[in-house]
This record gives C-alpha cells, structure tokens and sequence, in this order.
C-alpha cells in the first residue's frame, strides 16, 4: 500500500510537476464544460482549427516580444467570430467557413515563422505542448481564463443550452441567438488557449472532444456529460503525467492516448451492458 501511495506521490516532491497538475486541473474542468458543446453541436472540426489558428497569433507575438499567451488569445478570438460572421454573410456552411479562416490563419503563422531561421524553444511549446516547463504566472493565467469561461457558462447556462438545441425556437422567443453563437464560438477559443500551454497546438482539440466524447456514453444531460468529463480528463491527464514521469516519454500525447483508452474502455462497457441487456429481455420474452 506504501508502495503504491509513494508512486503517486513521489513525483509531486518537484515544484514543476505540482505546477503540471496545477495546469492540467485547470485544463480538464474547462475543456470538459466546452467540450461538451462541442461534442453536442459537432464542432470537433472548430476546435482543430482554433487550435492551429493560434499559430499566426502566437508567431506574431513572438516575432514582436508581446505576450505569446495574448496572441494566442487574439488569433483564437478573431478566427471564431471571423467563422460566425463567414457563415452568416457569406452563407456558407459552417465547416467551409472553418476551412477558410483555418487555412488563412494558419497559413499567416507559418508565413511569420519562415523569416525566422533560429530555434525558437519557447515558440515550439506551444506546438508540441509544455506541460512540465509552466510556470506560477501560467498556471494563474489559465486559472483566470479558465475560470471566466465556467462563470459564462452558469451564468448563460439555459439560453446556451436552448441556442444549441433550437435556435430557431430560441430565436422566437426573442433570445439573441447571433450574440450567443458568437459568445460560444469564442468559449472555444478561449478554451482552446488555456490548454495550448499544457498540451500543444496539435493535440489541444483531443482534450476538448474525447472526454466529453466518453462522458455522452454514460450520459445524455448536458450537465451530466460536464462534470464527467472533467472527471475524465482529469483522470487521463493524472495518469499520463504519472506514466511519461516514470517512462520518461512526451508528456502530452501520453495524456491523448490515455483519454482515448478510455474512449475504448467506456465502448466497450456500453457493448457489454447492452449484449447483458439483450440477453435479460430475450429470457422474459
């Protein structure tokens, strides 16, 4: 029993890996309440595309000696409105609105990148995701941001949940849908900057689609699929910094694959409660 507690302990004797937990706390309760919009509206595509749209962001930023987190935050915002307004002027669906401002976006940071021929470390983090070199004031700013975004949501809970049911109902009941589908565009975005930190560009939207993903197996309310979701991520992030301290691996997508062994494990779960279901209603037929 010793043994075991000292494994799980062990590690947080360091200041960095405290901190990670910090980060990937913070990471796992705010995905997990976005995601769950996003898994329910099918926007796993906006947050891929948010995520890579940071890029321009984060390499003007850099470029200048601004905050790299604030680009990030700018590049996210302006990426998510710019799809809302593309699809509603433009009249054209939402994943081609995506696609335009995705590739724009990104294609812009990758062009700011190719003037630079140095290695760039604290540039890369943000790509790859640096969950063991966060820092106090990092950890605050994701605090921060992390904790605007849940108050948003309790505090527009029913009119978000009613626009992302029916908005044409919402609508005739005199909400103000276009606000409020710009409003969840950028809970996204801003969703999508606090993790960039802890896990990188290329794998943020994992976390914002697989544990909600695995939480609607079990769950069907809103509310329901939040909170076990956070719970799951958290126990995907735990066990992956656990793991990639022990096996001295990359921190990030050790998470991702843990997240996404969940994602089998509930699958089949679901396989055998139903086969278990099955066989009971056959016997009293």
């Amino acid at each position: 029993m010793s043994d075991a507690l000292g494994w799980l302990l062990d590690p947080y004797e360091f200041e960095f890996m405290r901190l990670a937990l910090a980060a990937l706390a913070i990471t796992s309760v705010v995905t997990a309440v976005v995601g769950a919009f996003v898994v329910h509206k099918g926007l796993a595509f906006l947050g891929d595309a948010l995520a890579h749209a940071t890029l321009a962001g984060v390499a003007i930023a850099f470029v200048n000696g601004l905050s790299i987190s604030l680009g990030a935050l700018v590049a996210a915002s302006v990426t998510a409105l710019g799809v809302g307004w593309t699809q509603r002027r433009a009249r054209v669906s939402a994943d081609t609105a995506i696609g335009i401002l995705f590739v724009a976006m990104f294609s812009l940071g990758v062009l700011v990148l190719s003037r630079r021929t140095s290695y760039t470390p604290d540039l890369l983090s943000f790509v790859f995701g640096d969950i063991l070199g966060v820092s106090r004031g990092d950890v605050f700013a994701a605090a921060v941001l992390g904790a605007a975004v849940v108050l948003f949501v309790v505090a527009l809970y029913r009119e978000l949940v009613f626009v992302s049911y029916d908005p044409a109902m919402a609508t005739a009941s005199g909400l103000p849908v276009g606000a409020l589908q710009y409003a969840l565009l950028l809970l996204i975005a801003v969703a999508v900057v606090v993790s960039l930190r802890a896990i990188g560009i290329i794998l943020v939207n994992a976390m914002l689609v697989i544990p909600a993903a695995t939480a609607s197996v079990f769950a069907q309310r809103l509310p329901a699929i939040m909170a076990l979701g956070a719970l799951l991520a958290l126990i995907a992030s735990v066990t992956g910094l656990q793991l990639s301290y022990y096996f001295e691996v990359a921190t990030s997508p050790t998470i991702v694959l843990v997240a996404c062994g969940l994602f089998a494990a509930a699958l089949v779960v679901r396989a055998v409660r139903e086969r278990a279901r099955l066989r009971v209603e056959a016997r009293a037929t």
